[in-house]
């Protein structure tokens, strides 16, 4: 909930694309093919017709962006994060293929195991639905409203998807030592509440394709079309319900917002019609008095949908959730069906991936630390993590010496900012100590009971954390992972080892492309410390007020100058009667606070860097000195193509801004690069007026 991702849009397409994988039965006639590394900078990539005063984005990436349209199984395609998951996942595919047909060791043969149960589609074919009957027939059982606590604790037992909320254990965000209960909104199908909320036409088309789809799933599992239409229905109206009752992603991006402990008589008196204590001793989770409930407007809402929406209402909701979070689970016709609405109505996919991405994918998300422990020794050496220290060193100091001149912070908030700055813990491609995966049970012919283990094994793991001392140590991505994060309650920055591979990190290229890339990403997670959330954590990684009065103002001033800045960019042009879409400055607030400090801190590392090996920023190679090196380094890391329908969902769900802003947005407010490239005051990349925070 609260870590901060470099790039959480393209997660999500890559989560997207692999969940609509081909369906159990189709041929799979992608054969893997290896993928080359990816150079740190490409010439050939950038348009010349350009003027990079102008739109340096389309200069360094033109050419890029013309020769590589959106493959048709994926909605975005981006020149570093796309191509080298891609390289990733094909070295990762090497390891599970070799370890499903020979393991060489226990833990091989474990998820050597889980890769081939995925791939076995002849068994999840002849299956059918099968493995989730026993779920519904739960589901049927349900006597009362009364009883919801009981089955939605049997369907989590059992590792099933059941929507409704979400449940778990995490730190203490006032005093993070302490890990306590945790209790968020959750319970809804597509992509954002606006999609239930908003009334324009463009919505009220996904509606109704929505309802349409639900009905044929229903179909599909075995209902008369009446019946599915019937409950296709109440689907939408509980969702549409829950929808209303959440709290908007921008207001769930103020830590304060989503802070309220409750005991539990007080969780009891704000939801009495769901059975909480039942709920939590049948969950198998340790006693506890208090929790955080992050959204309470939402569950009291759900008090009254409880007690106000018919047992049979209930009934077919929950069997939905366990239909809609098995479907790429489950034979050919579910998929194609999720395939049609999730993948290519919603997000412009033109076909599903083969199945070996999939599974590879699933496999490191489930045994990430398994399968990581032989991954990096092949394609992370010593001298990569030594050369990754000293970068995040040289950051450190930069970020250090950029805090001492900011003129608009008073002295003590610049020494409580200090300290903090010094207390950021790192971690650098792998954990120091792998996780224990021996107490799950893997099935080798058996895939969704599987998923469910694997689920269940998650969910103890995270509840056994409740009341123990906070591990700092502990990673919430895997290393194969092309992204990075901040995570305000632990203070720390986390890179694993696949994004510290070319172009973002290659560590015999010159320094220009290194800082340009891996640089400015490590400068953007620094800088997510200081933004406009994680600036109210403290080095402790506590939600504590470390500023004056008059730095509180002037941060604001600074910060809404980003965010009326981002607010006029727009993401996706007007389709015939669709308008065109633009940036939520709020929402994307943080990432881009971050892409501007972050680019400034990694030039400042960077010039330092040369300074003391006797070079300056204006020698050059191949024609561009160091400065513009760094700025076309950097730029080529964002080159990307998306889908007009992918797009418009990244504006309402993503805190990123996309490729082309998260450039020319933060090239515009740093004056070295007009300085590079001599740009002219007043032209688009060196405008009147610009924006800083860090």
């Amino acid at each position: 909930m609260k870590s901060i991702c470099l790039a959480s849009v393209l997660m999500m397409a890559a989560s997207l694309a692999l969940a609509q994988a081909p369906s159990a039965g189709q041929p799979n006639d992608a054969t893997p093919k290896p993928v080359p590394p990816i150079k740190s900078f490409d010439p050939s990539a950038i348009d010349k017709s350009v003027d990079p005063c102008v739109d340096f984005y389309q200069y360094a990436c033109g050419n890029w962006i013309k020769n590589n349209p959106v493959p048709a199984d994926q909605v975005v395609w981006a020149r570093s994060f796309s191509e080298l998951r891609e390289r990733d996942r094909y070295l990762l595919w090497e390891n599970l293929d070799a370890a499903a047909k020979d393991p060489k060791t226990p833990l091989q043969k474990q998820y050597g195991d889980y890769y081939a149960a995925c791939m076995d589609t002849a068994t999840i074919d002849k299956d059918g639905i099968k493995p989730i009957e026993p779920a519904w027939d739960e589901i049927a059982g349900l006597q009362s409203a009364g009883q919801l606590a009981n089955v939605l604790s049997w369907l989590e037992n059992h590792g099933t998807p059941d929507g409704f909320f979400d449940f778990g254990v995490g730190q203490d965000e006032k005093e993070s030592t302490k890990q306590i209960a945790e209790l968020y909104q959750g319970g809804l199908s597509l992509p954002d509440r606006d999609y239930y909320l908003n009334p324009s036409a463009h919505f009220e088309t996904i509606r109704k394709e929505y309802v349409a789809h639900v009905t044929k799933m229903f179909t599909l599992a075995g209902d008369t079309p009446e019946e599915a239409a019937k409950e296709a229905a109440a689907v939408m109206q509980i969702e549409t319900a829950m929808a209303k009752a959440s709290m908007s992603r921008t207001d769930l991006r103020n830590p304060e917002k989503r802070y309220h402990i409750y005991t539990l008589v007080q969780l009891d008196a704000l939801a009495p019609n769901f059975h909480w204590t039942t709920y939590f001793w049948q969950s198998g989770i340790r006693p506890f008095d208090s929790l955080n409930v992050g959204t309470p407007d939402f569950f009291k809402e759900l008090n009254t949908l409880i007690s106000s929406a018919p047992l049979a209402s209930w009934k077919s909701y929950l069997r939905w959730q366990v239909l809609h979070g098995e479907a790429q689970n489950l034979p050919k016709a579910f998929f194609d069906e999720n395939f049609a609405f999730f993948s290519h109505t919603l997000a412009g996919m033109k076909e599903p991936q083969p199945r070996w991405k999939m599974c590879t994918s699933d496999t490191d998300q489930a045994l990430g630390e398994a399968v990581g422990q032989d991954w990096v020794k092949q394609n992370f050496p010593p001298a990569a993590k030594d050369s990754t220290e000293k970068l995040v060193t040289a950051l450190e100091k930069a970020l250090g010496d950029d805090i001492k001149t900011l003129p608009w912070m008073t002295a003590a908030t610049k020494e409580a900012a200090a300290k903090k700055l010094a207390m950021i813990r790192r971690k650098i491609g792998y954990p120091d100590k792998w996780r224990d995966y021996s107490s799950l049970k893997v099935n080798r012919t058996a895939w969704i009971e599987d998923v469910d283990h694997s689920a269940v094994f998650e969910r103890n793991y995270n509840y056994e954390k409740l009341g123990k001392p906070v591990d700092e140590k502990e990673w919430d991505m895997t290393p194969p992972t092309v992204n990075a994060y901040y995570d305000p309650s632990f203070n720390d920055i986390n890179f694993p080892a696949g994004i510290l591979q070319p172009p973002f990190f290659n560590f015999k290229a010159d320094p220009a492309l290194n800082y340009g890339g891996i640089g400015m990403v490590i400068g953007h997670e620094m800088t997510h410390g200081f933004d406009d959330e994680g600036s109210q954590y403290d080095g402790n990684g506590n939600l504590r007020d470390w500023w004056t009065p008059a730095d509180h103002t002037a941060f604001h001033a600074k910060e809404e100058c980003i965010a009326n800045e981002y607010s006029h960019f727009q993401a996706v042009p007007a389709e015939g009667s669709t308008p065109a879409a633009y940036l939520n400055g709020h929402l994307t607030l943080g990432e881009n606070t971050a892409d501007n400090g972050g680019l400034r801190i990694a030039y400042m590392a960077l010039e330092d860097t040369l300074a003391a090996e006797g070079k300056s920023m204006q020698e050059k190679i191949d024609g561009y000195t160091e400065a513009q090196r760094y700025f076309l380094g950097f730029a080529q890391v964002w080159c990307e193509n998306e889908t007009n329908a992918w797009a418009r969902q990244s504006v309402l769900v993503d805190p990123h801004s996309p490729g082309q802003w998260r450039v020319n947005g933060t090239v515009q407010n740093f004056g070295a690069f007009a300085k590079a490239f001599d740009c002219k005051k007043g032209q688009p990349m060196d405008p009147p007026d610009s924006c800083r925070v860090w």
